[in-house]
């Protein structure tokens, strides 16, 4: 039995959730979300809570059955609370600049490069740091997405940390070849 799949979800105050014809719909404050339930799960709602169960015993199932529970677990806070992921720019020259519904870039690139938002994602940046990106939407899956896209525009590197990070990650550092002594050479 799946130990995640097992739990009920919690639905928070001012959140609904129906399932129609095989179609999860989740309503908030923030939007609405849908999801197409997968063959091997059934989904019913009791009152403030959502339980998943599997139709069978098989491979498919077992593993859709945790799955199924977190992605409408995952649609019910993002309707109530939403999402939100920061990326940080290091480096001299490289900037951000928000353009409408497109990020104008700085990466170090011979170019600027133009970054495309999509819909139902919100951008802005920081008050205080411009080099800080902040996107924020409803559908947990939607806004990683976005920022892993803009993150491998330029990667940070190892030797000068330079480049687009998530807020808050450790970038491990090599040393140089200055960092090679006299006595070996």
């Amino acid at each position: 039995m799946s130990r995640i799949g097992a739990k009920p979800v919690a639905v928070p105050s001012g959140v609904t959730v129906e399932v129609k014809s095989g179609v999860v719909h989740v309503k908030g404050s923030k939007g609405e979300l849908t999801y197409t339930l997968l063959p091997e799960v059934a989904v019913a709602v009791d009152g403030s809570a959502v339980k998943v169960t599997r139709k069978d015993d098989s491979d498919e199932a077992r593993a859709r059955h945790g799955l199924t529970r977190m992605i409408i677990q995952n649609m019910t806070i993002g309707v109530s609370t939403g999402y939100e992921k920061k990326l940080e720019i290091i480096g001299v020259g490289y900037k951000a600049q928000i353009k409408g519904k497109s990020l104008a870039l700085n990466l170090g690139h011979s170019h600027p490069v133009t970054f495309n938002i999509p819909a139902g994602i919100d951008v802005a940046q920081d008050e205080k740091n411009k080099n800080i990106v902040i996107f924020r939407g409803i559908d947990k899956q939607l806004v990683g997405q976005v920022a892993s896209d803009l993150r491998s525009l330029r990667p940070p590197e190892p030797y000068k940390g330079k480049g687009v990070r998530y807020f808050g990650e450790n970038v491990r550092r090599k040393p140089g070849k200055a960092a090679v002594s006299k006595a070996a050479a």
